[in-house]
């Protein structure tokens, strides 16, 4: 994760064509698709990629429809720092995805500050420096940012802060017609109780989740559960629970499959049954991150898993 804190400024013309063109062992599931949930695309599965500047990421919309055949994208931040405040590439990637038939869902924010920094003017600069992702997210015609609700001090001061700044950003997207997001993702962020508690003071319906799959460590930033090595976790299961009454959109975090298909650490099983009883309706992001399988690979494993499983659930 910490390769979201670096940003390779100049990205080259790789040749996408031929770098995603390997199949690997999990080809397209046959079922009928209206059975299937609605699947986006995280851009963060393919980051290796674009951080080395394999993939272009103003062809990512492309990219998800014509390599993974899915219809809907989330943006990462990370990618486009350079072009944050440029109206005309915003409106040349809308242009892109529209042409593709692809609907561009939310942007991933990461590095911008601490939302609950306990230093009131740190707080607020943080907060405004989010301003430029909500108005390109205007532009691009999404719905959302995904934001960090990360900060310091002990739990009463922290969320005190985390109201005011969360509280505020809020009120500027909904005057942009933006949600703000908040993932899981490590630390005080993975506690699903003490952040919903923070929604309900709030009291913003632009103020929602991204609930993800895998980030519940209690004790480590960005919280990955990747290896079993988080020694504190928050049960992966009650976090989406928790989430999800304000999610407007589920992070389907992958890390490694076995031979059949199942992913190795997380039960797909049981994470989209909450999901799918819960009577969410949006889109699942496949997110992944593992290392055994290439990233086109684990994409196309992630959605087979997703839609099998979703066709199983009762």
């Amino acid at each position: 994760m910490g390769s979201r804190r670096s940003f390779i400024k100049k990205t080259a013309l790789g040749s996408a064509a031929l770098w995603l063109g390997h199949t690997g062992v999990f080809g397209s599931n046959p079922l009928i698709k209206s059975s299937y949930p609605n699947i986006s695309l995280a851009q963060w599965s393919l980051n290796r990629a674009f951080f080395k500047g394999e993939l272009n990421p103003k062809d990512f919309p492309d990219i998800a429809k014509n390599s993974f055949d899915l219809n809907a994208v989330e943006y990462v931040n990370a990618f486009y720092k350079e072009v944050a405040k440029s109206e005309k590439y915003w409106n040349q990637l809308k242009s892109t995805a529209s042409a593709a038939g692809v609907k561009n869902l939310l942007i991933m924010v990461d590095d911008e500050g601490e939302l609950g920094n306990p230093n009131n003017n740190e707080r607020t600069q943080a907060i405004e420096n989010h301003y430029k992702w909500i108005n390109a997210a205007k532009l691009l015609g999404c719905h959302s940012i995904r934001v960090n609700a990360f900060g310091q001090g002990d739990k009463i001061s922290l969320k005190n802060s985390l109201i005011d700044g969360l509280g505020r950003l809020s009120e500027y997207g909904a005057k942009e017609n933006i949600n703000v997001l908040i993932e899981n993702h490590g630390l005080h962020t993975s506690d699903g109780k003490f952040m919903t508690s923070i929604l309900k003071e709030v009291n913003n319906k632009y103020l929602g989740t991204l609930p993800d799959f895998g980030n519940w460590c209690l004790n480590a930033k960005w919280g990955s559960t990747q290896n079993n090595k988080c020694s504190e976790i928050y049960d992966p299961y009650q976090g989406v629970f928790d989430f999800l009454p304000y999610a407007k959109g589920v992070s389907a975090k992958s890390y490694n499959f076995d031979s059949i298909g199942n992913e190795t650490f997380l039960d797909y099983g049981k994470l989209l049954k909450v999901v799918k009883d819960s009577g969410f309706d949006g889109y699942i992001g496949i997110e992944y991150e593992g290392e055994k399988l290439s990233e086109p690979e684990g994409i196309k494993a992630t959605k087979a898993l997703i839609e099998k499983v979703w066709l199983n659930l009762d």
